[in-house]
């Protein structure tokens, strides 16, 4: 996509995975060390409780909130699995589905963050 100026647009997404947690601030912290995502925003209300945050990873966001975890698994797209795993679990990452090919072409893996949340990590890009 093309912009009237001649540079490239970037693409507007469309979807934003959300993340809730007891305590989003620590639950970050830990996302960053274990996988690599970039803090973006952090908003708190008047109590200090967290109402909207933000990490990226590569051209993709996440939006993070206080809750209950749990629900769907969120799926991100790296470019070395393997280098990526082993950061993951030195960071006491639970990898609950080792590396792995699959048949699609992606090599990826599965880990549980700290408070029960499912990652997927992998090569493939739809």
């Amino acid at each position: 996509m093309t912009r009237e100026d001649g540079m490239t647009a970037m693409p507007r997404h469309t979807f934003y995975p959300l993340v809730k947690y007891r305590d989003p601030v620590k639950a970050m912290d830990w996302l960053e060390q274990a996988f690599g995502f970039t803090p973006l925003e952090l908003h708190k209300d008047d109590d200090g409780r967290v109402v909207h945050a933000m990490m990226g990873y590569d051209t993709g966001i996440a939006m993070f909130g206080t809750g209950e975890p749990g629900g769907p698994g969120v799926y991100v797209a790296v470019d070395d699995p393997d280098a990526h795993h082993d950061r993951a679990r030195e960071a006491g990452a639970e990898i609950f589905r080792g590396l792995s090919d699959q048949s699609y072409g992606s090599r990826d893996y599965a880990a549980r963050d700290p408070e029960g949340n499912e990652w997927y990590f992998g090569t493939y890009r739809p």
